[in-house]
């Protein structure tokens, strides 16, 4: 029920106690976690001393202004950098969102991790917490470079976790730090930013993660508290069998649920499978707030877990690797020369 935050480069004895806690399925790591690629390793190593091989372990590896593991791993380009080839060269652009993915995903198994919170199909179209994570404005666009890069997140041995559902790039707001409201209508919203995660749902996704913007024409909740939107749109209209992730519950936008067990039990009350707990500080508080609470379907978190991965020296020992990694590489020197 809980993916959890930890504070630092080496589990605490409190951080322990809540690995094994019922209801925490998972951590999701941060740059506060990473030193170096031997220490995190290490670091999940210990986690799943502690929880077992069934804990999920994840990260937020987007690339560009979201790559939570850099030193000694690929420095990713921002998927912003696809989409602008995709508008002169759009084959290319597919061929390169689907090594991007391949590259990403292949590293963070090799290393231990389950997933990574990829791709955003958000539109560009000016959010401000979005920015260059998005492939692009377009929705047709936006659509084929995200189901490309589920496929190499696929064949990289990865579940892929579409955000932030269903559709976070139309509206200003931050919703890190204030309430987001996007006042358009569903039919507006289907044509545009619904468009990209209906695609990759064909696609099969194995997860979903949802927004905390409010779309008031549609339901006054935000939408990961809205059984209007998980029960209704993603699960009956798009068919979705997959898990529902909250965002992070600390974030401000949430807030309009009231406290950190309010967050919790609405986000669950609503249909979410797995709700971000992401600040240690909100942690104990989280935990007491799921007991008792029927845990999720165990499918679909077992969908989240990643296939077996090679280990760092197969990965590094790999001339396409190599390839894959000049190509993608080459998109950040070409955006400073456009």
């Amino acid at each position: 029920m809980l993916m959890i935050g930890l504070a630092g480069l080496e589990l605490s004895a409190a951080e322990r106690t809540w690995l094994t806690s019922p209801g925490v399925s998972g951590v999701l790591l941060f740059a506060r976690n990473f030193a170096s690629r031997e220490q995190v390793s290490a670091l999940i190593e210990s986690i799943r001393e502690v929880a077992g091989e069934d804990f999920l372990v994840a990260v937020d590896q987007e690339g560009g202004p979201v790559q939570r593991f850099r030193d000694g791993f690929t420095r990713l380009p921002a998927l912003a950098s696809v989409g602008e080839v995709y508008d002169r060269r759009p084959k290319e652009a597919i061929r390169l969102a689907e090594e991007h993915a391949w590259v990403m995903a292949s590293e963070m198994r090799a290393i231990g991790v389950d997933f990574s919170f990829a791709p955003v199909v958000d539109l560009a179209r000016g959010n401000a917490a979005i920015g260059l994570r998005a492939f692009h404005a377009d929705p047709t666009a936006a659509a084929e470079l995200g189901q490309a890069y589920v496929r190499g997140m696929h064949l990289g041995g990865m579940a892929a976790v579409l955000k932030h559902f269903p559709g976070h790039g139309s509206v200003e707001v931050d919703t890190h730090k204030a309430e987001a409201i996007d006042p358009r209508s569903l039919d507006v919203i289907r044509r545009n930013d619904l468009y990209p995660f209906a695609e990759c749902i064909e696609a099969r996704v194995e997860a979903v993660m949802m927004a905390h913007v409010i779309y008031p024409a549609v339901d006054p909740q935000p939408a990961g508290f809205s059984k209007v939107w998980i029960q209704q749109i993603l699960r009956q209209e798009l068919g979705f069998k997959g898990a529902v992730i909250s965002d992070d519950i600390s974030m401000a936008a949430a807030g309009a649920a009231g406290g950190v067990a309010a967050r919790v039990h609405a986000h669950l009350d609503a249909g979410c499978d797995l709700v971000l707990a992401c600040f240690p500080d909100v942690v104990d508080e989280a935990i007491a707030a799921v007991q008792g609470r029927a845990a999720a379907a165990p499918e679909r978190l077992a969908a989240l877990r990643g296939a077996l991965g090679a280990t760092w020296e197969g990965l590094t020992d790999n001339p396409q690797r190599d390839r894959f990694i000049a190509r993608i590489t080459a998109l950040d020197a070409e955006e400073g020369n456009a």
